[in-house]
């Protein structure tokens, strides 16, 4: 199987005849279809447990977790980081939907780690909007991990807040390390 890692660079934004990445998904989603049968699952995860994590490409979260489909709701962006929307989206995971545990799995060379507030000042100056956002920048990866645990467990609107742990996933070993919250 190819992967897109193994795609040269002038060849991951078009496709033969001038096609789109867009459009090879949506043949390899034909192709998908062709064979899909119902798993006959509803949206409740298997093992009741939420994951948040970051966006990076470099993780395969099923496969590190060994994890199948329906095990688990994943919720993934910029750094792992629990924002406003992560606390919504586990607020209806486990109120509307049965989690009790929640995972949060940060990464080693995470793009955040070089980026800084002064990022919303840039595209301020590039689009003459300042975004609503906080970038969510860190330097350290560890203490970052705590904070988003801090933020799960004092959050009024999750319910079960007793089962959080926080992990870093070394993305050349593929190891998680586990962070202490204290």
């Amino acid at each position: 199987m190819t992967t897109s890692a193994s795609v040269p660079a002038d060849r991951a934004s078009a496709s033969p005849g001038g096609r789109t990445v867009t459009d090879r998904l949506i043949e390899a989603n034909r192709e998908y279809a062709d064979v899909f049968t119902d798993p006959g699952m509803d949206a409740r995860p298997v093992l009741r447990v939420a994951i948040v994590a970051c966006m990076d490409a470099r993780l395969d979260l099923h496969a590190a977790l060994g994890l199948e489909l329906g095990d688990c709701h994943t919720i993934r962006n910029a750094g792992g980081v629990v924002t406003d929307d992560v606390i919504r989206s586990l607020t209806i995971s486990q109120r509307a939907l049965g989690t009790r545990s929640v995972v949060l799995i940060h990464h080693t060379d995470c793009g955040l780690e070089s980026l800084t507030e002064e990022f919303r000042h840039e595209l301020e100056m590039e689009v003459g909007q300042r975004p609503a956002w906080a970038v969510e920048a860190f330097r350290d990866v560890d203490q970052d991990v705590r904070q988003s645990m801090q933020r799960v467990r004092t959050s009024p609107f999750l319910v079960h807040t007793d089962d959080v742990r926080g992990f870093v996933f070394d993305v050349k070993t593929g190891l998680l390390r586990e962070i202490d919250p204290a």
